[in-house]
């Protein structure tokens, strides 16, 4: 293929699901440290997507890059809290 393309300016979100958080403690902050730490994210991308598959037990306040409306639905259901990290407070916190 030749001529222009936009694939390298695509954001590029690692997904993780609903049902993988609960592994972390009730009322735990979850960030894309700490989903690197025990192994739920590897390798490169533009941050984590969280999405809505799987049934979430715990109350979680989840920092991440984006959300799914039904995961963000699913979250704050169970009293948790959602927060949209941008690269650059990412970068600024030293992660």
């Amino acid at each position: 293929k030749r001529g222009f393309n936009n694939k390298r300016f695509a954001t590029v979100y690692i997904p993780v699901n609903l049902d993988s958080l609960n592994q972390f403690e009730d009322g735990a902050r979850v960030d894309e440290a700490q989903l690197r730490e025990v192994g739920l994210v590897n390798g490169r991308g533009d941050g984590v997507k969280i999405l809505a598959r799987g049934k979430l037990e715990k109350k979680l306040a989840v920092c991440a890059a984006a959300f799914s409306a039904s995961a963000r639905a699913a979250i704050e259901e169970k009293g948790g809290t959602c927060e949209v990290a941008t690269r650059a407070s990412a970068a600024a916190s030293g992660k």
